[in-house]
């Protein structure tokens, strides 16, 4: 259902509400509408931001009534369905306005120089009610708000990739719908982060529908120099072959192929099938929560490109910890640092009595 479709709906049900109590609301929403003549979600948008700075909204009069235990039939279901809608617009659309997000990255390891390539954002909500970052952006996509919330995120993340190492490649996670959006070729007129510098980690499968419509829309800036990260969970359009023909420049895999590595056999022979499987396609192999040394060591041998995880680093929004990033990785050092670690938890323990 598109924005403007939904638009009408929340502002249908709004308008046909006979409540009294609702008259100053309803004529605030009409008002919205004849400013905005033909654009039903800017005056929805609109008289929402009014609405949250006023103390008589409809939100709070029905989550009265909730609290109140009316029945049922006091709040019709679909009326009830469109105030939730309203709500998360609401939420979103403040989070919107006051800009309330950071930018945390994490670092990318080479795992032949064992040093740091690259970086990925991940986006970091100031909230009260401190929801993680994924649960935003599924309220933003569920009342049409999603692509707005994701391009306020890419550009938070460019204006804080300023004080990265200027040699990191940045990843930026997107989805294939935003690809589409005439935003995306906008959004690099107007950041200081070199299209070369960006990599589009895409967050979900493209739909078949959709594929050739984003090859067309990503090849313009792919030809000056952006690149293309897929997941192996949602590997373009769920087939090999699909993915072959994107010919991503990154094919990144999670906990389901690395994940003890170093000690199941299938798990080394799957990831070393990946290594001959990207290096044919000319694709870069990156491995995704790489918790303990052994299986980094493991990764390393069977020729895995690159390399995230806690045990390399975890996410940061503090710039310092960006600058150090210009090291390079410490195998040895992780090794140590892992079994003093585990020294001192045993020390730790209390003993039996004789």
């Amino acid at each position: 259902m598109s924005v403007r479709v939904q638009a009408w709906g929340i502002i249908a049900a709004v308008l046909a509400d006979t409540d009294p109590s609702g008259a100053a609301v309803r004529q605030r929403l009409s008002n919205s509408l004849d400013e905005n003549p033909g654009v039903p979600e800017r005056a929805l948008l609109e008289y929402l931001l009014e609405t949250r700075r006023s103390e008589a909204n409809t939100v709070e009069t029905l989550e009265s009534a909730r609290e109140m235990r009316l029945t049922p039939r006091a709040i019709p279901p679909k009326l009830a369905e469109h105030i939730d809608a309203i709500r998360s617009m609401s939420r979103i659309s403040a989070l919107l306005e006051s800009q309330m997000l950071m930018t945390a990255f994490q670092p990318i390891y080479g795992l032949a120089g064992k040093n740091v390539v690259g970086v990925e954002a991940l986006s970091r909500f100031v909230s009260d009610d401190g929801a993680a970052a994924e649960l935003w952006f599924a309220e933003a996509r569920a009342v049409g708000l999603g692509a707005n919330l994701e391009f306020s995120a890419l550009g938070s993340a460019a204006a804080a990739a300023k004080d990265l190492p200027p040699h990191l490649f940045v990843s930026l996670n997107i989805s294939p719908t935003s690809c589409l959006d005439p935003r995306l070729p906008e959004l690099f007129e107007h950041i200081d982060l070199p299209v070369s510098r960006v990599v589009l980690e895409l967050t979900e499968t493209i739909a078949d529908e959709q594929y050739a419509q984003f090859i067309a829309a990503v090849t313009p800036l792919r030809d000056k120099g952006l690149r293309i990260a897929v997941d192996d969970t949602h590997s373009g359009a769920g087939a090999l072959s699909r993915m072959v023909h994107l010919r991503p420049d990154f094919l990144k895999v999670g906990r389901d192929v690395i994940g003890e590595v170093d000690s199941d056999g299938i798990q080394r022979a799957l990831a070393a099938c990946l290594v001959d499987f990207t290096r044919q396609i000319g694709t870069t192999l990156v491995a995704e929560g790489i918790e303990t040394v052994g299986e980094l060591k493991v990764l390393t041998e069977l020729g895995i490109d690159a390399g995230q995880g806690y045990l390399l680093g975890r996410p940061s929004v503090r710039p310092q910890d960006w600058a150090s990033w210009n090291t390079r990785l410490d195998v040895d050092g992780l090794n140590r640092q892992l079994v003093g670690t585990e020294q001192s938890g045993r020390d730790s323990q209390p003993t039996d009595s004789p």
